[in-house]
């Protein structure tokens, strides 16, 4: 049996190891940037407490020992059911003092929206930057916009280490329905299927279709009376919801790509925005749904709307490569792992006109 101490020196050394080598091989990022990301870490890792134990606690309130052994069920079922492989994560569970585990920064030009991108070694270039501090996040923010970026910072309640630690879920999630709650567990474990270092647009839509494949898989082993056909119509709403969005940010890449004066660019800028909020009141009455209301009250800059593509863009080119393995998922990730290999443009080739 391994002691406290023990446990915590493994653990240590690895959170160690890895700011060391972020350190070390990215000497444009600061040290007190790798610094919080591992103290971050830490405090999760070391804070942790096993399901199974907390389920054996007679004074565990019910409801979180509802959903705490709702997490285990599923993660059975993703590892039989979804080929995924969640290792020894979401065995743990951590009560945190705040709202989200985390804070991420997003960033793009002024008149692109091409989002900007910060390097690392385990995770390659991503589209965003993660805070474990509000505070520190809006710091971050503060600064890039004193450089003329678009900015958006948004708090995430999960995130995956691709297998470098034994994930904990986090009290933030807990507020989450049952099949929100285990959607997220699927996605997070996709990410440990396949990662491809550096492409988000990749990652994050594989990770959603994979989610959405799994909740739907999972609905018919456990079917709730109604929830089905709410969740077709949600799903309806959030396609309509992601092409109004890309609508636009291809209004903003035409934009862009004229010649106008700064000035004269920026207030062409500010009406495409307000034309989108417009559009959204429309929308909202039409399906007479309120979910993106809270979306709406940001910026609506590059940044914000560079969020969506990240998420969406590929889910149905990744949709229409399952219907080509005939939905046998271990020959859907191979697809997948294959496509990973490809270059950049090769990829999105295929997964465009596997997406038709």
């Amino acid at each position: 049996m391994r002691t406290p101490g023990v446990a915590f020196g493994r653990i240590l050394s690895r959170v160690l190891l890895a700011a060391l080598a972020l350190l070390v091989l990215i000497s444009c990022e600061t040290i007190s940037y790798y610094g919080q990301a591992a103290k971050g870490q830490l405090s999760l890792l070391m804070g942790r407490k096993e399901i199974q134990s907390l389920l054996n606690d007679a004074a565990l309130p019910a409801e979180t020992r509802r959903k705490l052994a709702l997490i285990l069920e599923a993660r059975e079922f993703a590892k039989d059911n979804l080929l995924l492989e969640p290792g020894s994560s979401y065995l743990s569970y951590v009560e945190l003092d705040r709202r989200y585990v985390v804070w991420n920064v997003f960033a793009a030009p002024e008149f692109s929206t091409r989002a900007q991108t910060w390097c690392y070694p385990i995770a390659g270039c991503v589209s965003y930057r993660g805070y474990f501090s509000e505070h520190s996040a809006r710091e971050f923010t503060d600064s890039l916009a004193r450089e003329q970026l678009d900015v958006y910072s948004g708090g995430v309640d999960a995130y995956s280490t691709l297998g470098w630690f034994n994930d904990p879920l986090t009290s933030a999630v807990l507020q989450r329905s049952d099949h929100g709650l285990v959607a997220l567990l699927f996605h997070e474990l996709a990410h440990r299927r396949v990662y491809l270092p550096g492409d988000t647009t990749f990652n994050e839509s594989f990770a959603t279709f994979v989610e959405q494949e799994g909740l739907r898989r999972w609905l018919q082993v456990h079917p709730q009376k109604g929830l089905l056909a709410e969740l077709e119509r949600e799903a309806l709403i959030d396609q309509a919801f992601v092409a109004l969005v890309s609508r636009y940010r291809d209004k903003l890449d035409v934009l862009y790509g004229e010649s106008l004066d700064e000035e004269l660019m920026r207030i062409e800028k500010s009406k495409v925005q307000e034309a989108l909020r417009e559009e959204y009141a429309g929308f909202r009455e039409q399906w007479d749904y309120r979910g993106y209301d809270r979306w709406f009250a940001g910026p609506l800059n590059n940044a914000q709307l560079g969020t969506v593509g990240s998420y969406n863009d590929l889910v149905p080119g990744f949709a229409g490569l399952l219907e080509q393995s005939e939905g046998d998922l271990a020959r859907f990730y191979a697809e997948v792992t294959e496509l990973s290999k490809l270059g950049a443009e090769q990829r999105a080739q295929l997964l465009s006109e596997a997406g038709l």
